[in-house]
């Protein structure tokens, strides 16, 4: 099957919850009792149980209240620290783009969750295995529509086939930035490029979402570097001033990106 992407227009979400609702029922997610947040937000966080909600962020501009709405679930990234942190190889891609838990193989271990730049997966207590979002892929891999974009009335959901779906994203940044220059598309090179493609008309931390999310650097130097080298037995010392050079460098690539991006945000709202 062709890679397949799911983009979410904020500019359209209404923050009906429906998508939360449709999730729930498909994966028989048994419902949780909730309290105010914020405003309309009653969710707070991801559960094991709770595998998507609607985030609002209130912002008052321009002698208005506008509400800052965001569907939130795994993002499903090309490049995974989940997967990438995970210590029983039970996260693992699937052609399409999606990013899975095998149940079967998950000890609970929780490195996933540590990992996450985004706190997505959450360890259930009741099983000791990950949760998360699967983007439907029953429902993918038997040629339908994930729930939460099937039971969108807004039309802010929109999947299908990523060749297909990424033109119609880009159009529409196109057409909003004519009124909105700081409307941008989030995701699209952001850990490896992620499966699931946002829409936003604001700053990300507008919306509670990191600038620029990473995998951490000690469990990239880990799984790419050091373990690798231990096998051809390096000394300490040696190991210990390569760490040392290469954190310093990415630090500085990373720091360096972000207040780039930073900056180009800030100059589109001008």
């Amino acid at each position: 099957m062709a890679r397949k992407m799911v983009f979410i227009d904020t500019s359209l979400c209404t923050g009906c919850k429906a998508c939360s609702v449709a999730c729930k029922a498909w994966n028989d997610l048994p419902a949780e009792k909730t309290q105010r947040i914020s405003s309309y937000q009653a969710q707070a966080d991801f559960t094991p149980n709770t595998w998507t909600y609607v985030r609002f962020r209130e912002e008052y501009k321009d002698k208005k209240m506008r509400f800052n709405m965001l569907k939130l679930q795994c993002f499903h990234c090309g490049d995974p620290a989940c997967m990438k942190a995970c210590s029983s190889n039970a996260i693992y891609k699937t052609e399409t783009g999606y990013t899975l838990i095998d149940k079967d193989k998950c000890i609970g271990c929780g490195y996933c969750a540590a990992n996450c730049p985004w706190g997505v997966p959450k360890i259930d207590e009741a099983t000791n295995k990950s949760t998360k979002c699967n983007g439907c892929i029953d429902r993918v891999e038997s040629g339908m529509k994930p729930a939460c974009a099937q039971t969108c009335q807004p039309g802010a959901i929109l999947f299908g086939d990523y060749a297909e779906i990424m033109p119609q994203a880009q159009a529409r940044v196109e057409e909003l930035q004519l009124t909105n220059p700081k409307a941008h598309l989030y995701g699209t090179e952001l850990m490896g490029g992620t499966t699931y493609v946002y829409l936003l008309q604001d700053r990300p931390d507008a919306y509670g979402l990191p600038l620029y999310p990473t995998t951490p650097i000690s469990l990239t130097l880990w799984k790419d570097i050091v373990h690798p080298l231990g096998g051809l037995a390096i000394g300490a010392s040696a190991a210990a001033i390569t760490c040392g050079v290469i954190v310093n460098f990415v630090s500085g690539n990373y720091a360096n990106r972000a207040k780039k991006i930073a900056e180009s945000h800030d100059e589109g709202g001008k």
